[in-house]
């Protein structure tokens, strides 16, 4: 296929996942708003005005970059999951396979849907914290890589999982067990600078602490963790799950009975 048919394919893969997303607005871009809400008003508001500062900033302004890269991460990431999967339950995933359309068209095309639904989501809720915060962004550049490249991947995460579920209950299993843990132990509400040596050191396992960090790098100036490992850390692990995705799709793993 020429590259201008590549595009078109890519462009009616994005298009679908958009409007289907944006069909069901009020189950996929207002129940992140008003979670986030909840969080403002008891953790940076009731709970935050008794921490008092974290990191040299007040505890509202610190948890702001957490809290967005949070609605970014499980948006992206149910995003891709739920609506693969549909795909393969419903056996239209069927249409595309069969179609000439290549693998790495069909997995863009997926990820550039949850990303648009993760940074839709992001937006909102950073519209919603100007109601609560003036947010200062020290480092533009560093916000918007590293909001895309955690899109990017947890979107690619989504379709992982997805490729390996059989039902729709093992779409919430890696969410439940594996990403809210995650992301809630990821510095979203703390700095890690807080924790004995020991728990510090078992966070930095945790990828999500090096993502939530170097976007918080870019709103505040400040950091747990060095900058620019976690960017390559980050790029890394995006480009092995990219990897691995296509080499699943080529075998017709999760998607050949």
């Amino acid at each position: 296929m020429s590259m201008q048919v590549n595009l078109i394919a890519l462009q009616s893969i994005v298009r679908k996942e958009c409007t289907r997303f944006l069909r069901i607005w009020v189950q996929t871009l207002v129940p992140p708003a008003i979670t986030t809400t909840l969080y403002f008003v008891i953790f940076g508001n009731l709970i935050g005005s008794r921490v008092g500062q974290m990191g040299g900033f007040s505890y509202m302004d610190y948890i702001v970059p957490g809290l967005i890269m949070m609605s970014v991460i499980t948006s992206s990431y149910s995003n891709v999951a739920s609506s693969f999967f549909s795909a393969k339950f419903q056996r239209n995933i069927e249409e595309l396979l069969v179609a000439p359309v290549p693998n790495w068209v069909i997995v863009l095309g997926y990820v550039l849907g949850g990303m648009t639904r993760g940074l839709l989501v992001g937006s909102i809720v950073t519209i919603v914290s100007l109601f609560f915060t003036d947010i200062h962004i020290q480092n533009f550049a560093i916000v918007v890589l590293v909001i895309l490249m955690t899109s990017m991947l947890f979107a690619l995460g989504g379709l992982f999982n997805a490729l390996f579920a059989k039902t729709f209950d093992d779409i919430s299993i890696i969410p439940t067990f594996i990403l809210t843990p995650l992301t809630y132990l990821g510095g979203v509400f703390y700095s890690i600078s807080m924790l004995p040596e020991f728990w510090q050191w078992v966070s930095k396992l945790n990828p999500v602490v090096y993502m939530v960090n170097t976007f918080r790098y870019g709103f505040l100036g400040v950091s747990d963790i060095p900058v620019l490992p976690s960017i390559l850390m980050v790029l890394a692990m995006t480009v092995i799950l990219f990897a691995v995705i296509m080499g699943m799709l080529k075998r017709g793993t999760g998607i050949r009975s």
